[in-house]
């Protein structure tokens, strides 16, 4: 890990002292997968630089959760339920929800909260629960494992809850951020629109969106009439967007929906490759490699340069034990993108799978370097460390995992063998003491 990386992990688990009295247990599911999030990147590239924001610095991820909500809890990360992609129809409309919550951001909401929180622990567990991953997988254990988050829900809706100054004060930027982008804001009231009439249900009935993000007449009414007043409507959609779009829902849906449904839906599709995505997903999750293999490799003859059609591929191959192969179309992903962490990811894993123990190594450290909070990479890293001898750091990897989990007690147990293994004053024996030394703090607390 370069000390880039170790630096904000170490900071992290210095603030993870404040964890000791835990909360109800909650389980959160990021859905990790780099075709999807590539999507969302191209979404949202336009409505961030509309906002001042850098695409680069900000980033939209998807927590697997059927209701309908968006949030942040810092200023570099959009978070949006997989329910509410799948919910909106257009592209405007999911491009008004990243707007709002990058005004948010530019507002300086979550700034100035946790500059008022007199207690850090819920924005502490926040940060820390979320930071770890999962994939879009077909339901086995390694890629569906459930992040366990010590916050009640109540605390985190508190800390996420915006005020209806703050909402309107969002609605304004955000609308000004859309057309600054050349977009059509009327998608901002069409997502209104799907809430409209939440406020009047009963808490539990409500959808978490509203809980977090007050809704009212009024409020709605003042909205309409921005958007009337801006020149933006009607506007044409880019047809990337469009298609990014269409790419992200279709596959989305492919892995969390029935794959009979996903089969019958297929020509609704916009394209046919987004269709041969979707059905390679379908028919993998049926356990017909054959006709997997077919699909997406169709898809692949329609968009030759196209890495992440190769990730799902290698991620087909991988699940489907046929290791050595993974490994081949992992490495051609990696070719076409050198630099994305997941597919980075995807090919140390099927390294490790083939026994090419050393390669694993190297790769899974670099996919590491590019993304320290993917706890898959942390899992698979601390097996390569194993299997190449180097226990110590495979301890080391492992006490990382469990900090990022939030579970400091098994972290303070790996972390003290890592302490034991490592040289003293090297950089893995700098982060395996911080997560000791957070672990000892959680234990004298409880």
């Amino acid at each position: 890990m370069s000390a880039a990386v170790a630096r904000p992990f170490a900071a992290l688990l210095l603030v993870a002292t404040l964890l000791v009295a835990a909360l109800p247990a909650r389980a959160v599911t990021l859905l990790r997968d780099a075709d999807i999030e590539h999507a969302l990147a191209m979404v949202a590239a336009p409505v961030l630089r509309g906002a001042g924001l850098s695409p680069s610095q900000v980033k939209v991820v998807m927590v697997r959760d059927d209701s309908l909500n968006a949030f942040i809890v810092d200023n570099s990360t959009i978070y949006i339920h997989s329910g509410l992609i799948l919910k909106l129809d257009t592209p405007a409309q999911l491009q008004a929800v990243i707007a709002h919550e990058a005004a948010h951001i530019t507002n300086g909401h979550i700034a100035r909260r946790l500059g008022n929180m007199r207690n850090a622990r819920t924005a502490t567990l926040l940060g820390m629960a979320l930071a770890a991953a999962t994939g879009v997988s077909t339901g086995s254990g390694d890629a569906a494992a459930a992040i366990m988050m010590g916050s009640s829900a109540s605390a985190m809706n508190k800390f996420m809850a915006h005020t209806r100054a703050e909402e309107s004060a969002a609605d304004i930027s955000s609308i000004r951020s859309m057309v600054n982008a050349g977009l059509d804001p009327r998608g901002a009231v069409e997502v209104q629109e799907i809430f409209r009439g939440q406020e009047l249900l009963s808490a539990p009935r409500q959808d978490p969106y509203v809980q977090t993000h007050p809704l009212t007449r009024d409020r709605l009414r003042a909205l309409q009439g921005l958007v009337a007043a801006s020149p933006g409507q009607g506007a044409a959609a880019d047809p990337s967007t469009v298609y990014w779009f269409a790419r992200a829902r279709a596959k989305l849906a492919a892995f969390l929906r029935a794959p009979s449904w996903t089969l019958r839906r297929l020509e609704r599709l916009p394209s046919k490759d987004i269709a041969l995505m979707a059905e390679a997903v379908a028919q993998h999750r049926q356990s017909d490699l054959r006709r997997a293999l077919r699909a997406i490799d169709g898809a692949i003859a329609l968009r030759p340069n196209d890495p992440f059609l190769r990730d799902l591929k290698g991620e087909i191959l991988l699940e489907s034990r046929q290791a050595g192969p993974a490994v081949q179309v992992y490495g051609q992903a990696r070719q076409l993108a050198p630099r994305n962490a997941q597919i980075l990811a995807g090919l140390g894993r099927a390294q490790l799978a083939a026994g090419q123990y050393g390669a694993a190594l190297r790769t899974l450290e670099e996919a590491r370097d590019r993304d320290w909070r993917d706890n898959r990479v942390l899992r698979d890293l601390a097996v390569a460390y194993a299997k190449t001898g180097n226990t110590g750091m495979a301890s080391e990897a492992t006490a990382q995992r469990y900090a990022l989990q939030g579970r400091l007690h098994d972290a303070g147990i790996h972390a003290n063998r890592a302490l034991g293994l490592l040289p003293r004053g090297s950089a893995p024996y700098r982060r395996a003491q911080d997560v000791a030394d957070a672990a000892a703090r959680a234990e004298k607390k409880r």
